[in-house]
């Protein structure tokens, strides 16, 4: 059966909704485009209801997140988060999610819609010999993203603390329009933001959900903000540079392929699959992610070949026209020896090949778009 998030209600009545990794979710309101500019120039906000949430609570509990993942979980004090990866026993990235510490002894990890049972059995079945709970939270809280450059002053309008002392990828508590709410300043765009967990809010009682929804909306009208879908958020975070689970990463990729070595940390102990990235950091990868910057019209989309030379040198793994640049733009997957940026390649696009670049991460120039840029 289909499920639905606490703001079911209002996408159904605003939104063209379609189904996504089990769930009818919103794609747009009034148009991918605009919703998109409006992150980017403003503030945006998103229902991200459907991903995943499970809180690990317990003595072993930082233990028990060193073995399972792929980062220095013993980094993190309280209130802070990181970007991290789940592995398999050959190092293939089983998802990628964002995990804080709340407490000492307690964390929160959220991760992507699509591996929402698949993590959580994962976990469970890992916490076996470890002194902790895995306690599947996603149906009691929910959870939105408010996205751009104006959303700390969006959200200030209806926050009883000052949001400008929570850092990137730090948390904190507040209450927004008088509502318990959790902050985590994190997101899936570029863009500066935070991730709005309302808590204690079961899916049969959306009331607290809908309130801050709505109110954040209302303080958001001064600078534009919309209610944005699915649409944008996948433009958004492949403008950025991020990966989609199950289109850029899956269990044949590792981080170190994906460009995400930054989250491998092989000087801690034992971790599930530690060996293979061992192993693989040694020898080299014979693969990389890379962006690709079309230099003419064409649109690159999923399994579309990058050629050098006449010779298929990798796939496209996610490709969309991009509404900053006005130019194709896609990730994908080469051979190591041709991820060189600044390499002219050429992506078939219904039979006609098409120039384009090898581009750094983001696509956008980071001083004018995104969280680091010089102004607002």
């Amino acid at each position: 059966m289909i499920k639905k998030t606490h703001l079911y209600e209002f996408h159904r009545k605003n939104a063209k909704m379609e189904p996504f990794a089990g769930f009818e979710m919103p794609m747009w309101y009034k148009n991918i485009t605009p919703e998109h500019m409006a992150v980017r120039n403003g503030a945006g906000i998103f229902d991200i209801t459907h991903m995943g949430r499970a809180l690990i609570i317990g003595k072993d509990a930082e233990k028990f997140l060193n073995y399972v993942t792929t980062n220095d979980v013993a980094k993190l004090t309280p209130l802070s988060a990181q970007y991290s990866t789940f592995c398999n026993e050959n190092g293939g990235i089983k998802d990628d999610f964002v995990l804080s510490r709340l407490e000492q002894e307690k964390f929160l990890a959220v991760y992507n819609a699509a591996n929402r049972d698949k993590d959580y059995d994962w976990l469970v079945k890992n916490a076996a010999n470890f002194n902790v709970q895995v306690e599947d939270v996603s149906d009691n809280i929910a959870m939105f993203a408010v996205q751009g450059p104006k959303a700390e002053k969006t959200l200030q309008k209806i926050s009883t603390e000052n949001l400008s002392m929570i850092q990137r990828f730090k948390c904190g508590w507040t209450k927004l329009a008088d509502i318990k709410t959790f902050l985590s300043r994190t997101g899936y765009t570029g863009e500066d933001g935070f991730e709005v967990f309302v808590w204690d809010t079961p899916l049969e009682k959306p009331g607290n959900a809908v309130t801050v929804w709505n109110n954040v909306l209302k303080a958001g009208e001064e600078f534009g903000i919309p209610p944005c879908g699915l649409g944008a958020r996948d433009t958004l975070r492949l403008e950025a540079g991020m990966c989609l689970y199950g289109n850029d990463i899956d269990e044949t990729t590792t981080p170190l392929e994906a460009g995400l070595g930054f989250v491998v940390k092989l000087e801690k102990e034992a971790f599930i699959g530690k060996d293979a990235l061992q192993k693989q950091k040694t020898e080299g990868v014979k693969r990389k992610r890379v962006g690709i910057r079309m230099s003419e019209a064409g649109i690159p989309r999923q399994h579309h070949e990058v050629f050098k030379g006449g010779q298929k040198i990798g796939t496209v793994t996610s490709g969309t026209y991009s509404p900053l640049l006005k130019i194709g733009i896609a990730m994908a997957y080469v051979a190591a020896e041709h991820a060189t940026v600044g390499d002219k390649v050429e992506v078939r696009i219904r039979e006609k090949m098409t120039e384009g670049e090898i581009v750094k991460f983001p696509f956008y120039d980071p001083t004018k778009c995104g969280y680091a840029r010089k102004t607002v």
